[in-house]
């Protein structure tokens, strides 16, 4: 699990954490950086977004936290689809990578998951998480502030 290589650029992609989803998608202004960064992986086709983003929407709906113009599966699918956006696979190689990380990596699994995802494909991870950009600030995953 150690040894992933770190790419300079947006060259790898970008990953959408759920909260950069929601942002884009109910129309926030972003950050430079990040907004210049999604542009780019979106024109390249290296723009993704994981499935977990998709179940953090259903249960923030499901809670009564999240109001959504439609219903949570077809707002997840037409922000793929708008965003020209790939689903990101989940891979049992995440998965267990997310339980083995280095340093103090954020604490809640759903979370964990994006960021060993993030690890693995080499992807910059745009979040507005303190704790995962914490964790890039560290050296351990490339993240973006959006």
């Amino acid at each position: 699990m150690r040894g992933i290589s770190v790419k300079t650029g947006f060259e790898a992609g970008v990953l959408l954490d759920t909260c950069a989803v929601l942002f884009i998608a109910m129309g926030k202004v972003l950050k430079d950086e990040a907004d210049r960064a999604i542009g780019m992986a979106a024109r390249d086709g290296t723009l993704y977004v994981s499935p977990i983003s998709a179940w953090e929407i259903g249960m923030g709906t499901a809670r009564g936290r999240l109001s959504l113009p439609t219903e949570p599966l077809q707002f997840f699918n037409a922000f793929v689809q708008t965003m020209g956006a790939q689903v990101d696979p989940l891979s049992p190689e995440v998965l267990v990578h997310s339980s083995w990380m280095p340093g103090k990596p954020h604490k809640d699994p759903m979370d964990r998951v994006l960021i060993a995802a993030a690890r693995l494909r080499n992807t910059v991870l745009v979040t507005s998480d303190a704790s995962i950009l914490q964790y890039s600030a560290a050296g351990h995953v490339r993240a973006l502030s959006c």
